[in-house]
C-alpha cells in the first residue's frame, strides 16, 4: 500500500476512532442529550426538514471558499509585486504588519456597518484574517532562493521572467502551501465570526437559532459541518500541495 494512501487510511481510522469514543463515552456516562448529544442523535438531526441544512451550509461555503480564493490571488499578487519593486515592499509591508495586528473580531461589527450585513462582509473578515499568512509565506518563499542558482541563471543572460518562472515559483511553492494551510483554517474561523454577528443564514447564524432554542443536537450537527468546510479545504490545499510540491520533490 502506497505511503501516501496508508496515511490518510490512519487518519481516517482515527476518526471513526473518535467518532465511537464519543458514543459510548455518552452512552455508558448517561450524559443527557441537552448537555452532548452523540453522534447518533447528532446525525439525526440531518433529517429534519426545518432546518435547511443545505441552503446554510452552501451561504457558509460560499463565505469561506469566496473569501479565501481571494486572500490567496491578491496574497500572492502582492507577495510578487514586493519582489520584483523592493520600495513597494518597504513602504506597504509594515503597513500590512500593523493592520494585521487590529483585532479582525473587533473590526466585525465596522464591516457590518459599512458593508451592510449578509453573504459579501462576511466574506470580507474571512479573506482579512487569512490574507496575511499568505503574503508573508509567499514573499519569504520567493526571496529565499540560492544566490549561487540566481548568479548561474544571470549569466546564461535568463531574463527576470525566466528567473521568477523557472526559480523563484517552483522553489516557493513549499512555502506558499505551508501560508495557504494556515490561512484555510483562519478562512474559516473568520466566515463563522462574521455570521455570529450580524446575518440571516449560513450555519454559525443557525448555531445561535438553535441555542436559543437549546437544541444541542441541531447545534453540534452545524459545528460538524463548519468543521467538515474546514477540512475539505484544508484537504484540497494538501492534496494539490501533494501534486505540485512532494511529488515533484521541490524543498524549501
Amino acid at each position: 500500500m502506497p505511503s501516501f494512501v496508508r496515511g490518510h487510511l490512519y487518519a481516517v481510522l482515527a476518526h471513526v476512532g473518535f467518532l465511537v469514543f464519543w458514543q459510548l463515552a455518552v452512552s455508558f456516562g448517561k450524559v443527557p442529550t441537552y448537555i452532548l448529544p452523540g453522534p447518533i442523535d447528532t446525525f439525526l438531526a440531518l433529517g429534519e426538514p426545518s432546518y435547511n441544512w443545505l441552503r446554510h451550509t452552501w451561504i457558509t461555503a460560499l463565505e469561506i471558499f469566496g473569501g479565501y480564493g481571494i486572500a490567496v490571488v491578491v496574497g500572492v499578487a502582492l507577495a510578487v509585486l514586493f519582489v520584483w519593486i523592493p520600495a513597494l515592499n518597504a513602504a506597504l509591508m509594515p503597513l500590512l504588519i500593523t493592520l494585521n495586528m487590529v483585532p479582525k473580531v473587533a473590526m466585525a461589527p465596522l464591516f457590518i456597518i459599512w458593508f451592510s450585513y449578509g453573504v459579501f462582509p462576511n466574506m470580507l473578515i474571512a479573506f482579512t484574517i487569512c490574507f496575511f499568512p499568505i503574503v508573508l509565506t509567499t514573499y519569504r518563499g520567493l526571496v529565499e532562493v540560492e544566490p549561487e542558482l540566481l548568479d548561474l541563471v544571470k549569466s546564461l543572460k535568463g531574463n527576470r521572467w525566466q528567473i521568477f518562472t523557472k526559480i523563484q515559483l517552483p522553489g516557493s511553492l513549499p512555502f506558499l502551501f505551508s501560508g495557504m494551510k494556515v490561512a484555510a483554517v483562519l478562512a474559516v474561523a473568520g466566515a463563522v465570526v462574521g455570521e455570529f454577528i450580524a446575518s440571516d443564514s449560513g450555519l454559525g447564524y443557525f448555531l445561535l437559532v438553535q441555542q436559543n432554542a437549546l437544541n444541542t443536537s441541531a447545534m453540534m450537527m452545524a459545528l460538524l459541518l463548519i468543521t467538515g468546510l474546514g477540512v475539505l479545504l484544508y484537504g484540497t490545499v494538501a492534496a494539490l500541495e501533494y501534486v505540485f510540491v512532494t511529488r515533484k520533490g521541490i524543498s524549501p
